[in-house]
């Protein structure tokens, strides 16, 4: 069985929940050594999301567009950049403005496994507490293996991510959750399956899958450029799913099974549907292997 995001929250409070990306307006640290081959800010930020916007503006409109597609809560989304790389002090309020909004039932901390220490820890777990809503520190890791890490220029390693998933997990009331990529140039199928294990084993509450996606003007686009990178067609990323999700307890809940790009900024692979056709044929997958003998 599969826990997915929509389902678990659903059931959790009674209707459907969204999430609103905010943007606390700091850069990652990873660019001063070059950033991440794959990472364009422009794939993954919504066209409603204007940085030089105050967070209640960009709160408001976020409602307004979770409001249109019949949403009735909202997680405030953190996955711009690297928050926790804004200090503290600033951080902090941050939060508490968001967390405090009646709609919001909780928010997620999407940021780099070496930018999380025991200040910053111990201040979201006191947040947690004293406003009884939920919070989920979402680790951005890829892989576990070192060779794919240096290759994607992360500048971290799967040691910073065991320390802070440690960090996370000794709290009383914080969510651990991780970020993969699969189809890491160079990485074979046991060698993400085995990334999938490792993460579960470490004790994640939640996780979020992505096909490797090649977007203009990156590094990787440059490889790809001369050949150095291949990606996944729509049937064989199907098909890995389906040996990643057999590796996946129950309680943990998935929060995406793909990337969602800009179409106007991706090179490839470029599937051509609709989240809904991807769905479908993610479940007619499904049901097939659940009819395969043996």
């Amino acid at each position: 069985m599969i826990t997915t995001f929509s389902t678990h929250y659903r059931q959790k409070y009674g209707g459907s929940v969204g999430k609103i990306p905010l943007d606390v307006g700091v850069k990652c640290p990873n660019r001063r050594t070059g950033g991440c081959i794959f990472c364009q800010p422009a794939g993954f930020t919504p066209l409603f999301l204007d940085p030089n916007d105050s967070i209640s503006s960009q709160l408001g409109k976020g409602k307004k567009d979770l409001l249109r597609r019949k949403f009735r809560f909202f997680l405030g989304y953190f996955q711009q950049e690297t928050v926790t790389a804004l200090s503290l002090d600033l951080l902090k309020p941050i939060l508490e403005k968001v967390i405090a909004d009646p709609l919001c039932v909780g928010l997620i901390i999407s940021t780099r496994p070496d930018y999380i220490y025991s200040d910053i820890v111990a201040a979201l777990n006191d947040l947690q507490r004293s406003s009884g809503k939920e919070i989920l520190v979402e680790l951005g890791l890829q892989s576990i293996h070192q060779k794919s890490l240096d290759l994607l220029n992360r500048n971290h390693s799967y040691a910073d991510y065991q320390g802070a998933a440690t960090l996370i997990r000794q709290t009383d009331g914080l969510q651990l959750g991780a970020h993969l990529i699969f189809g890491i140039p160079g990485e074979s199928t046991q060698e993400m399956l085995s990334t999938v294990e490792e993460v579960c084993a470490s004790g994640v509450d939640a996780l979020k899958f992505h096909h490797l996606q090649v977007i203009r003007d990156t590094e990787l686009h440059h490889m790809y450029q001369r050949g150095e990178v291949g990606v996944f067609t729509v049937e064989d990323y199907m098909k890995l799913l389906s040996q990643v999700i057999a590796r996946v307890p129950q309680s943990v809940v998935i929060h995406r099974f793909w990337s969602t790009s800009h179409p106007d900024i991706l090179i490839a692979p470029k599937w051509n549907m609709h989240a809904y056709e991807l769905n479908d044929l993610f479940c007619s997958y499904q049901k097939n292997i659940n009819r395969s003998p043996g």
